[in-house]
């Protein structure tokens, strides 16, 4: 029989280091460490992935177990270390070659020892990782200011930090050939809906991938599908601990996917996008004025727009008191390709300053925003309003809290744009049939919240909790039973 086909240990310590580097490249990569010792009169080898491993923890075991004599040990070796010399939390023993390999490649230290075919796993791994700081995308005026790191242990003690619930389940998982990518699942047992958490771990669980390369997002792509055409982010995405505890304590799921600061939140619906923290960090009154100036800049940001380019070019059907409405002079080029070419100047404007080192995004945003357009006026290429309502709609997208659905309303303006521009009021009528008709069909799991609940179907008292920032003690969960 070859005992390189073996799945578990042997007795055999030289048979069980050529298991082990059958499966590791442990002389071919350098980071891959295994280190020969003497434990009890009793040959042993240690396996590490340098970097990984807490020097000062592994130096005091090692000082601790190369001392020992035959005589200190028990007849059963492993389960002697254990319990009277290895003084470290986070250890167990295991035989499986498979489990070996994958722990050993997740960071944790091996520890075989000659005559067991068991050896001794011993988690002492520390991750490079930064410190937690508030997130660019999603900053407030008063609150916490810390924000998840790439480090999946870190972030859920963010978040048991804020939730020391007993009912608060972290489900860990691995997913992708290669990768073995840590992903937790995490919710409140006695909140969360059963069905929906059993769809997700049953999608998660069915996932054939070699790698998670982009984290969290490669994730959403596997478990949520969707037709292309369809610009709506399906789940929702935040660096915010007191966010995600937020939404545990409503019924969500929170899935973490390691390497990843953006924690993703399902099931979500389209309000969930219009809502910040800001708005609960502040007076309640505060906290309403600034969602309704919200609102008002998202429905700016969707059809005003179109909305004065069909009436600019139909003003014989407007009222007196709108007829001031339109340039007195179109300029050089036609008001709707003025549009296009404006939406595509402020977006390459957007992708330049994100690619702009940050010293120079203050002269970009100067230069490309103030410079270039009223060169532009200047010489007759656009007209002032364009530029106004343009500016008008970008602004309006900046207010938007979440970054996929303003990428999401600004597909849909220019959609918007090219059909009003091209089949003016029937154009204009069809698109915003097609948006809605998109919208309300962009529910990606069948136990979910529908995505334009609780405006269809209809939910008076959730409805009222979107559009009023009601009090913290008066806010209940509204999702749909």
């Amino acid at each position: 029989m070859n005992f390189f086909k073996n799945t578990t240990l042997t007795k055999n310590i030289k048979k069980n280091k050529e298991l082990i580097r059958q499966r590791l490249p442990i002389e071919k990569s350098f980071d891959i460490i295994g280190r020969e010792l003497i434990i009890g009169e009793m040959e042993s080898y240690l396996i590490f992935i340098d970097g990984f491993a807490k020097d000062d923890i592994m130096l005091w075991i090692i000082e601790v177990l190369q001392p020992l004599q035959k005589k200190d040990l028990s007849r059963n070796v492993i389960s002697s270390l254990l319990k009277q010399r290895i003084a470290y939390i986070e250890v167990e023993s295991a035989s499986d070659i498979t489990k070996i390999e994958s722990t050993i490649l997740a960071g944790a230290i091996a520890l075989l020892i000659d005559g067991q075919d068991q050896c001794i796993i011993i988690d002492a791994r520390e991750y490079p990782v930064r410190s937690p700081e508030e997130p660019d995308l999603e900053k407030v005026t008063r609150g916490s200011r810390d924000g998840f790191v790439e480090t999946i242990i870190f972030n859920t003690a963010l978040i048991r930090r804020r939730l020391r619930d007993p009912n608060l389940i972290f489900e860990i998982k691995n997913v992708g050939k290669r990768s073995q990518t840590d992903v937790v699942i995490a919710y409140i047992d006695d909140l969360v809906d059963k069905k929906l958490l059993k769809e997700i771990k049953q999608k998660i669980n069915n996932i054939n991938v070699g790698a998670l390369v982009m984290a969290e997002k490669t994730l959403e792509e596997l478990i949520i599908k969707k037709h292309w055409y369809n610009p709506l982010p399906q789940a929702k995405f935040t660096e915010r601990p007191d966010v995600v505890a937020a939404h545990l304590m409503e019924g969500h799921i929170a899935i973490l996917v390691d390497t990843s600061p953006s924690v993703m939140i399902l099931p979500v619906t389209m309000f969930h996008f219009t809502q910040h923290a800001e708005d609960y960090y502040q007076n309640i009154t505060v906290g309403t004025y600034i969602r309704w100036v919200r609102f008002l800049g998202m429905l700016c940001a969707l059809i005003v727009l179109p909305l004065w380019l069909l009436m600019v070019t139909h003003k014989q059907y407007l009222p007196d008191f709108l007829q001031f409405l339109g340039p007195k002079e179109t300029g050089k080029i036609p008001l709707f390709l003025q549009f296009i070419l404006l939406e595509f100047g402020f977006d390459l404007l957007r992708i330049s300053s994100i690619h702009t080192p940050s010293a120079l995004t203050t002269s970009l945003s100067i230069v490309g925003g103030l410079m270039l357009s009223e060169i532009a006026v200047t010489v007759g290429l656009f007209v002032p309003e364009t530029v106004l309502y343009i500016a008008l709609a970008g602004i309006g997208t900046f207010a938007i809290p979440n970054i996929e659905f303003a990428m999401a309303v600004r597909i849909f303006r220019i959609f918007l744009l090219l059909m009003t521009g091209w089949f003016h009021l029937y154009g204009f009528l069809f698109s915003l049939v097609v948006i809605f008709i998109i919208t309300y069909t962009s529910s990606p799991f069948e136990n979910g919240l529908k995505y334009t609940w609780p405006l269809f179907p209809f939910n008076w008292n959730a409805l009222l909790h979107i559009l009023f920032r009601k009090p913290v003690p008066k806010v209940k969960n509204h999702k749909k039973k």
